[in-house]
């Protein structure tokens, strides 16, 4: 057999035993660490459903990685283990980031009761009413309690209001022999502000908040997981705690934790080193925060990336610190290049502004008494990786070698 690119990989060392979906935010293991306490309480709720009747309406919040969606589905499991004979609990899954319209949702809901792919509701063209209609005829068929988990509701209701839990929320008002029970997952406290009073009440029959994990319990999660997915003796003691105490210092992070610990592994797979260490960790560490800059830089408007290559191609050129001035000048001479509308200088500052909150370069107002005010701008993003960034894109592939003139400053 040829030998092919993959061939040195193939052969390097295995450090995961098993599906590195283990180490993913999505996997639900059988315990779930630290949660005992919160699972125990929604169980309480819910085992109303297993006896007929319908249980009350939750809110569940917490930051991310906190262990809501990972909770609730694991309640999801038990409850169809618990009703496996009977059949009378359908608890149904759904997130509000990907359907995130108040008729898409009530489609989908629709749909999870509809077998015949003809019968289907179709993705768009029936009004709204005659979903809902369809919805609750098809829910109402037999006598037997739903629960319907939607996990990050805040985005549902800030991008389409509150119809939809407006509906569904009094849904059991239009129904015979069926029983609906709402739980909404959120890490946005704030997002019942924006709720009609009868619906908030509706909702927020049961609350729940899920707290941050500390290092310690992080630590936990993190050593259960690696034992199912490593070979035995390939991480090295230190690298579940510093992956714990780094996510903790960002508000006790599961996910980020979980994401830290299998980046590492897959540098040292890549790398054919036979141990994870904690060098492993600190590359996965700038990896993971390099891939969210980039994804940010890729993502920018055109404007904005134009004065973001007038930032790195003035220091590039390494005259000291960089004024809104300098900055503009070479933009114009970008924009003019590119053949873009060239921005005010006031527009200009305000796009500074919004590169400085995203991170990407830090900005400071620096006060000349009567002379002015002027601000002072410095990257603070690898340069030569965010010039590959942005010469990526097709209108700035003419401006690949432009320099900046010097310029003069008058004093």
């Amino acid at each position: 057999m040829d030998e092919t690119v993959f061939q040195q990989y193939l052969s390097s060392k295995k450090i995961f035993q098993r599906n590195r979906e283990i180490l993913r935010p999505s996997y639900i293991p059988d315990e779930l660490p630290h949660r005992r306490e919160q699972i125990n309480q929604l169980a309480s709720i819910l085992v109303t459903a297993l006896r007929g009747d319908r249980p009350s309406n939750v809110l569940i919040f917490g930051k991310t990685g906190t262990g809501k969606t990972a909770s609730v589905k694991y309640l999801g499991k038990e409850i169809r283990k618990a009703d496996s004979e009977f059949n009378r609990v359908s608890y149904l899954y759904m997130n509000c980031e990907v359907v995130d319209t108040q008729y898409g949702v009530l489609q989908n809901i629709g749909n999870m009761f509809i077998e015949d792919f003809n019968d289907r509701i179709p993705f768009t063209g029936w009004s709204t009413e005659r979903v809902y209609n369809i919805l609750r005829e098809k829910i109402d068929e037999t006598n037997r309690v739903v629960i319907l988990v939607l996990d990050e509701i805040d985005k549902l209701v800030y991008k389409s209001g509150d119809d939809v839990l407006y509906h569904l929320s009094r849904i059991n008002d239009d129904l015979q022999n069926a029983k609906v029970s709402l739980i909404g997952i959120s890490n946005d406290l704030k997002f019942t502000e924006f709720l009609d009073p009868r619906v908030k009440s509706r909702l927020g029959e049961e609350k729940m908040v899920f707290p941050p994990y500390n290092a310690e319990q992080l630590k936990d999660i993190l050593n259960q997981r690696s034992n199912i997915a490593f070979y035995q003796g390939v991480i090295d003691p230190s690298v579940a705690p510093l992956c714990s105490a780094l996510a903790a210092q960002e508000h006790g992070d599961a996910r980020r934790a979980l994401d830290l610990l299998r980046v590492a592994a897959e540098i040292a797979e890549r790398n054919g080193d036979d141990k994870v260490t904690e060098a492993h960790v600190y590359k996965a560490k700038n990896k993971i925060e390099l891939d969210c800059v980039t994804e940010a830089i890729r993502t920018l408007p055109t404007q904005s990336k134009l004065v973001l290559m007038s930032i790195i191609l003035n220091e590039e050129k390494g005259e000291g610190r960089l004024t809104t001035g300098d900055v503009y000048e070479t933009y114009r001479d970008l924009s003019h290049i590119v053949g873009v509308t060239v921005l005010t200088q006031r527009r200009i500052t305000d796009l500074i502004s919004e590169l400085d909150m995203l991170g990407i370069i830090h900005a400071r107002v620096k006060s000349f008494g009567r002379g002015g005010r002027t601000k002072e701008i410095e990257s603070s993003v690898p340069r030569v990786e965010t010039l590959k960034i942005l010469e990526e894109d097709e209108i700035l592939q003419s401006i690949k070698n432009y320099r900046p003139k010097n310029q003069t400053t008058l004093i």
